[in-house]
């Protein structure tokens, strides 16, 4: 299965020989290696060079893919499936066989000159008899009176009627959500030098302010040129703010406007899995399109390839709600229309460069609260930080915890004790399967924060708790 952005244009990731396949090198101290190298690097899910989920991003258009749209609908390399090497479940069209074709027809052949009737000659004779009795068929019924169609047509002449209500629609309803929510997304059209890509945004200031994905967006603060519509048809040109390919996060400004609707952020914590949700974007180009579902899960650490062979990783909500390419960036919001989430990545079962597939009912946005965090430093800073354990771990693990490598002298994790070759399985209480999710764990918390974690050592398999305070801005 691949993880693909929307964006659906995410480059390959070029290995790089500098780093060591079995030590992650990540910026912050808790970020695994980029190079993806070694065998079972750390990926969407542990992804490696062998059976790797990359994100297609709701970038890999080239949600894996982010969820925009690459130039006219052309995706560029997809991750690879994980599959590893297995046949893919395929439904061929028109696989299985029709019904056996009737016998011909025998056509009597005249007693006077008793001749035979070849095969083909008696197949056109039969279906000329068949026209023909058709023919008759549909003279006899076409002369029924006019009186026989007075009945339907009483019922064609009834006027339409009405499926609304005429009063506004119900509080909490999608339908009253999406009259909230769509006046302030808006679809993002990015030209670069070397390639044209579509997404979706929200505004989130009167000013014009717009979050949206940094796949969305990327390489136009080097010459490009952004494009927004709006929900009421008007087209205007954008500026880059700052972006965030770490995180999939970016911030343009919409060019001289002001008084413009715009969503508030809603409280990603509180979030429950179940509870019903709204995702608006712009899906192939299809503007101001809703769908809806429900919070499938939470805290999903999810790894998408961009360009450059970077790659972002976010602390996902996975949704059902129909996410496709060009989502990515749009909300997801909540039944009162808040945002509670950006739609960044989608899961794909496509495995073959070039092809572009749909939503398969696993959507990943980014929450709302880390979303709004770092808006707040590329609007104020032009870039982002993140709080950090001062470790790094190895990418490889998966499944029983994150292993530390190296700790950062006087970094929090060595004022709290730990070493090399400890494992870390919990953050709070929160199960940690690899080093994507302790990274991604680490980043969800506050600067300064003080987190629980659960830790195993050489030699002592019995667990330990450990208190580290995260570092500061």
């Amino acid at each position: 299965m691949n993880m693909r952005n929307p964006n659906m244009n995410e480059p390959n990731r070029p290995q790089d020989p500098s780093h060591d396949d079995s030590i992650s090198q990540s910026q912050g101290w808790n970020r695994p290696r980029d190079d993806g190298a070694a065998n079972g690097a750390s990926g969407a899910y542990g992804s490696g060079t062998q059976g790797s989920a990359h994100t297609a991003g709701f970038p890999s258009s080239q949600f894996g893919q982010p969820y925009n749209n690459a130039g006219a609908y052309n995706s560029a390399q997809q991750g690879q499936s994980a599959s590893n090497g297995q046949p893919q479940w395929q439904v061929p069209f028109g696989s299985e066989p029709g019904p056996e074709g009737a016998a011909p027809t025998a056509v009597a052949a005249s007693t006077k000159n008793k001749r035979q009737v070849s095969l083909p000659a008696a197949l056109a004779l039969s279906l000329v008899a068949a026209v023909a009795a058709g023919t008759i068929t549909g003279i006899a019924v076409g002369g029924n009176s006019n009186d026989d169609r007075a009945t339907v047509n009483e019922v064609l002449n009834n006027q339409p009627v009405n499926n609304s209500t005429g009063e506004a629609p119900a509080e909490g309803s999608v339908e009253a959500v999406a009259a909230k929510a769509l006046p302030s997304v808006v679809s993002i059209e990015a030209v670069t030098q070397t390639a044209a890509s579509e997404g979706s945004g929200s505004i989130i200031s009167p000013d014009g302010y717009v979050l949206t994905n940094h796949h969305v967006v990327a390489g136009t603060d080097r010459g490009g040129r952004l494009q927004v519509s709006m929900n009421d048809g008007s087209k205007h040109s954008a500026t880059f703010v700052a972006s965030d390919a770490n995180t999939d996060v970016a911030i343009i400004k919409i060019d001289g406007v002001s008084n413009l609707p715009f969503l508030e952020f809603g409280n990603s914590d509180a979030v429950a899995v179940g509870q019903q949700v709204v995702a608006v974007g712009s899906p192939l180009g299809l503007n101001a399109t809703v769908t809806s579902g429900i919070v499938s899960a939470k805290n999903r650490p999810v790894r998408a390839s961009q360009e450059a062979g970077e790659s972002s990783l976010i602390d996902a909500i996975q949704t059902d709600a129909a996410v496709n390419p060009g989502n990515s960036g749009g909300p997801l919001v909540d039944m009162n229309g808040n945002l509670v989430g950006m739609n960044s990545t989608i899961a794909s079962l496509s495995n073959s460069a070039g092809s572009e597939a749909g939503f398969i009912g696993l959507g990943f946005a980014i929450p709302s609260n880390f979303a709004k965090r770092m808006a707040d430093q590329l609007i104020n800073n032009g870039s982002v930080k993140h709080p950090t354990l001062g470790v790094k771990v190895d990418a490889r693990s998966s499944g029983n915890g994150a292993q530390i490598v190296e700790v950062e002298p006087g970094g929090p994790a060595d004022k709290a004790g730990l070493k090399a070759g400890d494992v870390v399985t919990r953050v709070n209480d929160r199960l940690i399967e690899n080093s994507d999710a302790l990274i991604a764990a680490a980043r969800s918390q506050d600067f300064g924060a003080t987190v629980t974690l659960e830790v195993t050592s050489e030699g002592n398999p019995d667990p330990r708790k450990v208190e580290v305070t995260l570092s500061n801005e």
